[in-house]
């Protein structure tokens, strides 16, 4: 469902836009999804929205059937990238797991800002968009997704996550369609 709407005190919520992340092979430009990310960020900073950056910083405990972490990243892997042009009015969330809701302070932070709606944008989308959108659902947030400002190392997922899911959560737009929204 295309956006129809976006409630008074709508919160921007951009995860995994960091160094390490957006260095990764993706299905679609890493850089074009930065850039439409950070026109969001600014357009929501401008009209005095919440600006929330989610980054990742390692993994949750627990023994899983993929490939083994090893090595260590890149010192700055989970800096945020500067196009965002963080301000220090955002909200930094910093996580272990895939979605930003779990174990972090991110559902107080809403509520105490009188959040009702969050629009999502960020890298991977089918792996932490597509976490902190089923979350923020759960939560009772209203969910927009900018499908142009997110994007997946695999492009089937990326595809799955688009038309399968987020339509069940909330509502998907364009970057330009949800900047319009906001007027």
């Amino acid at each position: 469902m295309t956006a129809t709407t976006l409630d008074p005190k709508t919160a921007l919520v951009l995860i995994d836009l960091q160094k390490g992340i957006t260095a990764l092979p993706t299905a679609h430009p890493a850089a074009e999804i930065v850039e439409r990310s950070a026109r969001l960020a600014a357009a929501f900073r401008t009209r005095g929205l919440p600006v929330v950056l989610v980054n990742v910083t390692g993994g949750a405990p627990g023994r899983t059937e993929g490939p083994a972490r090893t090595g260590n990243p890149p010192a700055d892997w989970a800096e945020l990238v500067p196009e965002l042009d963080r301000q220090p009015s955002d909200v930094l969330v910093t996580k272990k797991t895939w979605g930003a809701f779990h174990g972090t302070p991110l559902d107080m932070e809403l509520r105490r800002l009188g959040v009702t709606q969050v629009v999502l944008g960020g890298i991977a989308t089918s792996i932490g968009v597509e976490s902190t959108a089923r979350s923020a659902y759960e939560h009772g947030y209203h969910v927009t997704v900018a499908t142009d400002a997110v994007t997946d190392m695999d492009a089937e997922a990326h595809r799955n996550s688009i038309e399968k899911i987020f339509p069940r959560l909330g509502e998907t737009d364009t970057t330009d369609a949800i900047l319009k929204l906001l007027g």
